[in-house]
């Protein structure tokens, strides 16, 4: 019974820690990649019309425009290495009080994109969560806004947060894929992304889309493709990818670039799917 993002969204990126410019770039194509039209299919922006389909009480539809709004730099972690769920919220009102180059407050269409790297480890980070949304709460932040966390693991847990680019220790017998953009970690993140990003649009104060009884544990629209790339994905296997002349794995083209991104829940059709499905 809750609200969608319907209007145009705009994804605020904070960069916690140290990042490399190439890492933003490939992030912020990636962003850039939902909304445009002339990619060539199987495109991320035919990913996102599956999020699309999503509608509130109204019947207006999930927004199809998406954009990389103003980005915040905190290069010299103001709260530390090691970060709690509660102290996120409390970067996040950081990047929205600065005295120079704030963050906009956009609590209706603005999606906060707290992004670490690979030097931050954030409560429960590696232990089966690689990221996660909620809200803010107005005690912290003086505002509900909608935001997610996603970690860099390269250093971390690559094996179980950037599968398949790493393979985690109990799946002997399984190779890693090459991963797109040359950086395991970041083409493990972008999957990630786009998960919480579907999520906090189709279920941004949690009381929207989500399946099951106990709404402190939604099983919302990407939780239940988790792992799935492609045709016959489920279980450890990821479904049928593409494969690039450079040897590299993906399954779908942003705008400058190719990306592995994991399917999500179609509620018409009743089943995961992508826009690389061979159905499609």
């Amino acid at each position: 019974m809750g609200p969608v993002l319907t209007a145009n969204i705009t994804v605020y990126p904070i960069w916690y820690g140290r990042w490399a410019k190439a890492q933003k770039r490939i992030i912020r194509d990636f962003i850039s990649s939902f909304s445009a039209v002339n990619s060539i299919p199987p495109s991320v922006a035919g990913w996102w019309k599956t999020v699309q389909l999503y509608t509130d009480q109204t019947g207006a539809n999930i927004s199809r425009n998406v954009h990389l709004g103003n980005e915040k730099n905190d290069r010299f972690y103001s709260h530390g290495k090691s970060l709690t769920r509660l102290s996120v919220q409390s970067v996040i009102k950081s990047a929205v009080t600065a005295r120079t180059r704030s963050l906009p407050l956009n609590p209706k269409s603005g999606l906060y994109l707290l992004l670490t790297s690979d030097d931050v480890y954030v409560q429960d980070f590696c232990q089966n969560v690689c990221g996660f949304h909620y809200f803010t709460f107005p005690s912290i932040v003086g505002y509900t806004l909608p935001y997610a966390w996603v970690g860099n693991s390269a250093k971390l847990c690559p094996g179980i947060c950037a599968y398949p680019f790493s393979v985690p220790n109990y799946m002997p017998g399984f190779k890693p894929v090459k991963s797109p953009n040359n950086d395991i970690g970041v083409d493990g993140m972008i999957s990630v992304i786009a998960h919480e990003i579907a999520e906090l649009s189709t279920n941004p104060l949690v009381n929207a889309w989500y399946a099951g009884q106990d709404p402190s544990f939604p099983v919302e629209i990407a939780d239940l493709c988790e792992g799935i790339y492609g045709t016959g994905g489920g279980g450890s296997y990821t479904g049928q990818m593409l494969n690039g002349e450079d040897g590299a794995t993906f399954n779908m083209n942003g705008l400058r670039r190719r990306f592995l991104v994991q399917w999500v829940w179609n509620h018409i059709l009743n089943y995961c799917s992508g826009p690389n499905a061979l159905d499609q």
